[in-house]
């Protein structure tokens, strides 16, 4: 989710392509430990409420579909390629995506807690502007699996 609604091109510090941001919970040490998983490999999957996107009037992204990844000082860290997007019921989320989330998950119930837990604070309840907001087992999840294209954390080419 887009949290701060900044379009890539109005941002002179990220790569000249026009491509979507794709930010990774809230700036602070929670997304800075999901950008270094995508870095290092270890995630290979995210998934979001589809909510997030109605509130942002956009459509989940499409297989294919390239972002920017960036860190918690909004500089550009990576660019990833979406492989697999699945919008399915919250009970219905798999062991496999759990995993593969790179967050240390073993199963569905943990990852679920840990997520509900982000799902039901405050601050993601004002970033979509439901005060009151809950999940239950019926609420759509956008399942996104990606590959890493590119660590933009290097040195720069000579």
């Amino acid at each position: 989710m887009d949290t701060d609604g900044r379009a890539p091109e109005d941002d002179a510090s990220l790569p000249s392509l026009p491509l979507p941001i794709a930010e990774f919970a809230f700036p602070g040490e929670l997304r800075d430990r999901l950008v270094a998983a995508v870095l290092a490999g270890e995630k290979t999957a995210t998934s979001c409420l589809y909510v997030e996107y109605e509130a942002d009037g956009e459509e989940p992204p499409e297989v294919g579909t390239r972002e920017v990844v960036v860190d918690s000082a909004g500089r550009p860290v990576g660019v990833i390629e979406t492989t697999e997007v699945r919008v399915l019921p919250l009970a219905e989320v798999d062991r496999r995506h759990a995993v593969d989330e790179g967050e240390g998950y073993t199963g569905t119930d943990d990852w679920r807690r840990s997520h509900e837990e982000f799902w039901h604070s405050a601050e993601y309840r004002e970033a979509i502007g439901r005060p009151g907001f809950a999940v239950d087992d019926g609420t759509l999840v956008v399942a996104q699996r990606f590959r890493l294209v590119e660590d933009l954390t290097g040195p720069a080419p000579p």
